[in-house]
């Protein structure tokens, strides 16, 4: 299991946690301890997630010493601007009880005030309150944009990612790769595990893995970093386990054909 470099020089595990829509505290703090115990040491959360504090207890109860972890949060809307952005984080810590993250995000490119907040992130790295500065659901276009403003470049640029959006997908993880911002993907199962298709059902089945386990191992293959959650101890150890097989390159290719466009959450083509 090889861990990306990112462009920061910080080494990263290739899967992380989610935790979206996971909720009360009391349940996100069983399936974050469950997945530590599988493996798991990147954990994604958000301040519009409402579950900080049950994942900082979480991590807290664990065990695995905090070096370990690589602990995401990220900025909401609202939260957007200078001081605002300063003051989010300052609260994010205290819900999650840890003195410094090792990745925060501007979670949305949906104002334009997020140019400030990029000030701000900047501000807090040189702090060292933040070990990496991020985006999630950043387009090309707001990558370029954001690169002609900063000298700080995003680690990270977490976006939705899964064979059926790939098509859509594609140009924007080709410039990733060609400006070293490695790729998250989030909701890597959703349609997966809703619609899942006699195509990744046959890959499946040969290799005698889930069709989730293909998805996650497809989106690996693609350089990009998985993020799948679960509430449920034997899924997040599955989805866990996709580090003893590869996906030949034909296998690839019939993933790659199966976009259709649809999304799980919002498009951010047009945001800010």
């Amino acid at each position: 299991m090889k861990p990306y470099i990112l462009n920061n020089g910080q080494t990263i595990p290739p899967i992380g946690f989610g935790t979206w829509e996971i909720t009360p505290d009391s349940k996100v703090k069983a399936a974050v301890l469950s997945a530590l115990q599988a493996g798991y040491r990147v954990i994604d959360t958000a301040r519009i997630y409402g579950n900080e504090r049950g994942v900082g207890e979480a991590i807290r109860e664990s065990g695995v010493p905090r070096e370990q972890l690589f602990v995401t949060t990220k900025l909401w809307n609202d939260d957007q601007g200078y001081d605002r952005t300063l003051r989010a984080c300052a609260t994010s810590l205290d819900k999650l009880g840890l003195n410094y993250l090792d990745l925060y995000l501007i979670h949305w490119p949906a104002t334009k005030k997020r140019h400030d907040s990029w000030r701000a992130f900047e501000q807090l790295q040189r702090e060292g309150v933040i070990k990496a500065a991020g985006v999630a659901n950043y387009t090309i276009d707001h990558l370029t944009d954001l690169l002609e403003r900063s000298e700080l470049k995003p680690a990270i640029n977490q976006v939705e990612f899964h064979p059926y959006i790939y098509e859509q997908q594609q140009a924007l993880l080709a410039f990733c790769t060609q400006q070293d911002i490695l790729v998250e993907a989030y909701s890597p199962l959703q349609r997966v595990t809703r619609t899942s298709s006699k195509a990744v059902k046959t890959i499946a089945d040969r290799l005698n893995k889930t069709p989730q386990q293909i998805a996650l191992r497809w989106c690996i293959q693609h350089g990009t970093l998985p993020l799948p959650r679960s509430t449920s101890d034997e899924h997040i150890r599955d989805n866990y386990a996709v580090f003893n097989f590869k996906l030949t390159d034909k296998d690839m290719q019939v993933l790659n054909t199966l976009s259709d466009g649809e999304r799980v959450t919002w498009d951010p083509a047009g945001m800010g």
